[in-house]
Order: structure tokens, then sequence, then C-alpha cells
């Protein structure tokens, strides 16, 4: 029996939700609940119960469902130990260097500033799962809200050494979006061309593109790829270093 398993569940309008279960000893929790309503009716369709709610980040649309999950199962809510005063009611805090357990599912927890500045991201190697929130996309990353591109480029490269068949799953169904935007950084990538026909055709039937593997993000995800030279001399920025061209590749899709 695999050590557990990872559930993906829309909500909002354009959020991801998970639920991770340890197999063993049927603890559950929940990550980065947008609104409660699609995570009680996931749980009561397999008849689990909520052990755990884990929050990467404070923005309303990652935490917006903590209230009501808590109330209604009585599970602990854990956070980012940098963003305790924007996270009510929290009973356990986090930082790069720790661990988090879902029941024997160990996560290894990393300091992703950029998107926002107490961002944080899981990963459990149990069920080969990178928990992203707001700071890699499936072929992009979150908005510099709070951050420097700096930050968010030395962030996203802590990703980069996990095991390439990594599953990436982040808070957004941006993919398709991102991808237009990605073959205007790269027009001649043939995995990028043949990984944006993929994308367009989940979307025409409305499948997730969710999760992405770490693999495919490297090899064609712009904001990973800053510190390679075809990028640079696509951008006219050969010589640059990778903050000054993830920089530029930020900066042009803000404006995209």
């Amino acid at each position: 029996m695999a050590a557990g398993e990872v559930i993906v569940i829309p909500c909002l309008s354009d959020n991801y939700t998970y639920l991770v279960r340890c197999h063993y000893s049927e603890v559950t929790a929940v990550i980065d609940p947008g609104e409660a309503g699609p995570v009680i009716a996931a749980l009561e369709e397999r008849d689990w119960n909520l052990d755990l709610v884990i929050n990467t980040h404070h923005h309303h649309d990652h935490i917006g469902g903590n209230a009501e999950l808590i109330e209604k199962y009585g599970a602990k809510l854990l956070g980012p130990a940098a963003e305790t005063a924007r996270i009510p009611n929290m009973d356990e805090t986090c930082a790069e260097g720790d661990q988090v357990l879902v029941g024997d599912l160990k996560g290894r927890v990393f300091d992703v500033p950029g998107h926002t500045t107490g961002h944080i991201a899981f990963y459990f190697p149990a069920v080969t799962a990178l928990f992203s929130g707001d700071s890699l996309f499936a072929l992009g990353c979150g908005r510099l809200f709070e951050g420097t591109p700096a930050q968010m480029w030395e962030s996203l490269c802590k990703f980069r050494d996990l095991p390439a068949s990594t599953q990436i799953y982040c808070g957004h169904e941006y993919t398709q979006s991102n991808a237009r935007f990605a073959k205007t950084i790269e027009p001649d990538n043939p995995i990028l061309i043949a990984r944006c026909q993929d994308i367009d055709g989940l979307r025409a039937r409305n499948l997730p593109t969710i999760p992405s593997r770490l693999d495919v993000e490297l090899a064609t995800n712009p904001f990973l790829r800053a510190d390679e030279a075809g990028i640079a001399a696509n951008l006219g920025m050969s010589g640059k270093s990778p903050v000054e061209v993830f920089t530029e590749i930020r900066k042009r899709k803000d404006h995209f």
C-alpha cells in the first residue's frame, strides 16, 4: 500500500486546495483551504475526518476556509512562523529546517519569500509532493506583492534540487495563461511548445493541469530558467545575472 495520497480540490474561481492523507495512521490534512464547502464535500465523500489545516501564506483565498473547518472537525492549524500576526489562531508555526507531520508522512519546510514575506512551502517525499502555494506555479511564479525579485529567485532555486519526479501542487489554475506568456520568452523551446498543446487539450475538457512535474518545469518554466543563456539572449540580456533576467521576466509577466 502507498504511504499516502493527495486529493486535488478546486475551490473559489481558480484556486486549488489539497487533502493529504496518511494511509497508515488515517491522519488527514488540508493545505490552503480557500473555502470550506468543497473540502467538507471531499471529506464526506470519503468518510474521512480532518486533523490538520496547513497554510502556506496569509492571503484570504488560501485561509478563507480555516475557521469553518476547524470548528467542524476540531482540526489544528499550522502555518508560517513569519506570518503569525496575519493568520489568526495558529496552534503551531514552522519555518525552514522544521519538519511537519501528517501522521507518518514527514514534510520538509522551505522559507520561500517573494509573493509574501513569510511564505512557506512543504515537500513530502513519501508522496513525492511539493505544496508550493503561490511561490512556484505550473509555468509561472507568484506576483511579488511583498518581496523582491532576488528573494523570489532564491526561493524558486530551493526547489530545483528536489527529485525530478516531484509533483508540484500549486495554489491556482493559471497554467494556460502562463503557457502563452512562456512562449513569448522561449518561442523555440520544443518541450514548451508540446506542453502548451497538452495544456490546451486539458483545459478544453475542463480538466486540471495540476500537479505538474518538476523536471517538466525545469525544462519549460521561464521563472526557473532565468540562468539559461538562451533566455538571456532572447531578452537581449546576454551576460546579465540570473536575478536581472528574472526581474525582467517578472516585469513582462506583470504587464502581459
